[in-house]
């Protein structure tokens, strides 16, 4: 009989493309290192993907544990934190979750089986969990686009009245 051992690797990554944090849900209370990243370990599911007959991709959803650390990550990864340089909002954290078959004898990944990337773009809790939505960049043909909040950085300044006209 052969054994197989699931685990996923996490990471979130800011607008600027740097790594926020890293996270594995295999190794309890352990960190691991793969491929040059640190991961810790956060009790976290993953839901994976799946699609419809019309092609649109439903999101993905990571689970959490709702704690008070857990309901920080969901606010920062739906925020995407504050610039300090421009004190503006920033976009949301864009998500990378790898399926990987692990050796828990060597700490080693044997096969990465997938890696889903995704934005944040929705979530909530209740008493016992906590849920994050990666959607994936490639939906855009439905109506569910993943929505933008507008401020200064990202479209200049912004008017002040309804009055406006085009020439």
């Amino acid at each position: 009989m052969t054994t197989l051992s699931i685990g996923h690797y996490l990471r979130f990554y800011n607008d600027a493309g740097g790594l926020a944090h890293a996270f594995q849900n295999f190794y309890l209370s352990e960190n691991v290192t793969h491929q040059g990243v640190d991961y810790s370990f956060v009790p976290f599911g993953f839901s994976g993907m799946s699609t419809s007959r019309q092609g649109d991709l439903s999101p993905a959803t990571l689970v959490f544990p709702n704690t008070a650390l857990s309901r920080g990550y969901l606010d920062e990864a739906l925020r995407g934190g504050v610039d300090t340089a421009s004190n503006y909002g920033r976009l949301p954290y864009v998500g990378e979750v790898d399926v990987n078959i692990l050796n828990p004898d060597t700490r080693a990944v044997t096969t990465t089986l997938l890696t889903y990337t995704g934005s944040s773009t929705a979530g909530g809790w209740n008493d016992t969990q906590l849920t994050v939505e990666l959607s994936s960049v490639l939906d855009a043909v439905t109506g569910d686009v993943p929505t933008r909040t507008l401020h200064r950085a990202l479209v200049g300044g912004l008017p002040t009245t309804g009055n406006i006209q085009l020439r």
